[in-house]
Order: structure tokens, then sequence, then C-alpha cells
């Protein structure tokens, strides 16, 4: 469309101006709705190259790459080695016979096996401290510390999003990489679970490896690293502080977690006084064994140390019948429990846990300045 209201006075002129105008409006015309040489490309190869995460994120995932990179790819390789172990193990059993043979009848052949799991199960049991000590400590101490949470509060973001996307994003990768390995490890050792006696399954290397604990464990240890980082708001600090209260958490629940079972007295029916004592046998093989005592007549427990101070089997005799000994009772926790003893535990982590993620948003977001 030509600029012009009217034609020149001159025809050649008056044509030229039109002709001119006219393409001139039309070349820029065409200009602004074609899109610029190469930009139909570039516009592809940025689309094709976007990060799949967006965001707060992307930006969180981007800070803390490498650590979520190393832990997953460690998890892997541990992943990888416990497959390979569990090919080993149900080669051997298969070539020796099990379950027709009884794993306690193979004796040092046995052996590499089972320092295998030994090997592994080391380095399973610190992964809480591991985590709660390098992921947990800094995540945001370290920016508390050379100022990046103050320049995030000067954003549009808010607070509590910042907070929420950076606790979301490491617990997902905290439990992706432990439940990964908890569900492996006791895929490897479900084969002789319930009948190589010479396994403790409620001790911290097979009770605390197995299930939901590792991961309810891990999630307390890293969280409980993060708003010790809050309050201290140095990262060298914190990450001491958070070494021992991970320690500290491991210590306790040892204690406490073969409380969380329930007790099964195994007991001999009574003989004379004076009469050779046996033992239950009908205690599974693979049971944690609590105590063990003789029983009086009156129901009275006497420690296995009573009477052995005597010279003779006829001292013995005597001194047994003197306190009237007539029996012995054993106190056990069966295997059958495990499962629901590490949930109920669990259940009380996870608690703790939430406990210290409220408190992180009520208080703790106030001092992410």
């Amino acid at each position: 469309m030509s600029t012009f209201t009217s034609p020149s006075t001159n025809g050649k002129n008056g044509t030229t101006n039109r002709t001119m105008n006219g393409t001139m409006s039309g070349t820029m015309n065409g200009t602004k709705n074609r899109p610029r040489h190469g930009s139909g490309n570039t516009r592809t190869t940025e689309s094709a190259r976007r990060p799949r995460l967006s965001g707060m994120t992307w930006l969180v995932w981007r800070q803390h790459r490498a650590a979520f990179w190393t832990i997953l790819a460690a998890t892997v390789l541990c992943v990888a080695w416990m497959v390979y172990q569990r090919g080993q193990l149900m080669d051997f059993l298969d070539s020796y016979g099990f379950p027709a043979k009884n794993l306690d009848d193979a004796g040092k052949r046995f052996d590499p096996y089972i320092g295998a799991f030994s090997s592994v199960t080391t380095g399973l049991t610190a992964i809480p401290v591991i985590l709660g000590v390098l992921l947990g400590a800094p995540l945001l101490a370290g920016d508390l510390e050379n100022g990046t949470a103050k320049l995030i509060a000067a954003q549009s973001v808010s607070r509590n999003r910042w907070l929420a996307t950076k606790l979301a994003l490491t617990g997902l990768v905290v439990v992706v990489s432990t439940v990964t390995l908890s569900a492996v490890f006791a895929w490897w050792w479900s084969p002789i679970k319930l009948d190589y006696v010479d396994i403790d399954w409620s001790s911290r290397e097979f009770f605390n490896t197995t299930g939901p604990v590792p991961v309810a464990l891990s999630l307390l240890c890293v969280f409980g690293g993060v708003l010790i980082g809050v309050i201290l708001r140095r990262t060298l600090v914190a990450m001491v502080v958070t070494l021992g209260f991970a320690v500290a958490v491991q210590t306790v629940w040892g204690y406490f977690k073969l409380s969380l079972g329930d007790i099964v007295t195994a007991t001999t029916k009574p003989v004379s006084p004076g009469t050779p004592i046996t033992f239950p046998s009908s205690v599974p093989r693979t049971a944690h064994v609590l105590d063990t005592s003789y029983v009086s007549g009156s129901g009275k427990h006497f420690d296995l140390t009573t009477c052995t101070d005597t010279l003779s089997e006829a001292a013995t005799t005597s001194c047994m019948k003197k306190a009237d000994i007539v029996g012995a009772s054993i106190d056990y926790i069966p295997i059958s429990q495990m499962s629901s003893m590490q949930w109920l535990g669990a259940s009380i982590l996870f608690a703790l846990t939430a406990g210290i993620v409220a408190f992180l948003f009520i208080w703790g977001r106030k001092r992410l300045v």
C-alpha cells in the first residue's frame, strides 16, 4: 500500500514514487512477517536443547547436580556389584546342592560369600551418615554462608517455594538411592535368609540395610543435617556436628530396635529337681535369642552360671536340686517379626523426619536470609 494520498504531478515521477513506496512497504512488511535467516532453525535447536526441568527445580538441580549425580552413580555401581555377587552365590548353592544339604556343613567353602556380604554391609550401614554429612549439612548452610540465600530472597520466588524445592529434590534423590539399594540387597540375601544361622538378622548389618529402615535413617540424617546447617550457618561446622548427630541416631536406634518386637518364651516341661535339664528344641534356628535361663519349681529364673562353680558332678546335681531347678526357658524374637519391626521403627523415624521438616518451614525459613 502506498504512503502517498495523491499521485505526483509528473506521471513518470508519480509512477516511480508509487512503485518505490509500494515495493519498500511490501518488502518491510514481508521482512517483519518472515523469520530472520536461520532464526527458525535456532529456535528449533534451542527448544530441543532446553532441559526438561525448569524454573526453581532446574535451578536447584543445577546447583547440586554434582552431589546428586555422584549419589546416583554410586548407587548404580553398588547395585551392579550386588547383582554380580548374587549370581556367584546362586552358582555355589546350585553346585553345593542347597537346600537339600545344610549350609552349616559347607565350612570354609562358604566363607568367601559371607565375606562379600560383610564388605557390602559395611558401606550400606554408613550411607545415612555419609548422606547426612555430605548432602544434608551443606544444602542450606552453603547458601547462608556465601550469600546465595539473600540473592534468592530478593527474587520473586518465595522462600517457602525455594525451601520446598530444595528439600523435595534432595529427598527424592535419597529415596531413589536407598530404596534401590535396600531392595537389591534383600534380593541378594533372600536365598539363605531363613536357613543360614551364622547371619544375625537383627544386627545392624542386615536389619538396617533392608526394608524401609535405610530409607528412614537416611532421610532423618539428611534433613537433620539441613536443620543443623540452618542453625549454625557455617558449612564445615555443620558437617562436623551432623556427623555426631548421625552417629548418635544410629547408636540410639541400635539400642531401641529390638524393643519393637514381641518376645517369645519357650520353656521345657518340668522335671524332678536334680534331673539333667534339657533346653527347648522349638526355637527356630534363625531366631535372635535374648536370654537363656534355668527355671525353678516356683517359676523363678536362674542364670546359666548357677551351680557351675562346683567341683564334681554329684555336687552340681545336689546344687541344682537345692535350687529346685526343674526346667529351662529361652526368650527369643523370630525372624518372622523382622518386617513388622522394620516398618514400625521406620514409621517412628519418618515421623521424626516430618517434625524436622515442619520445624524448618515454621522457624527455619525466617533464618534463610
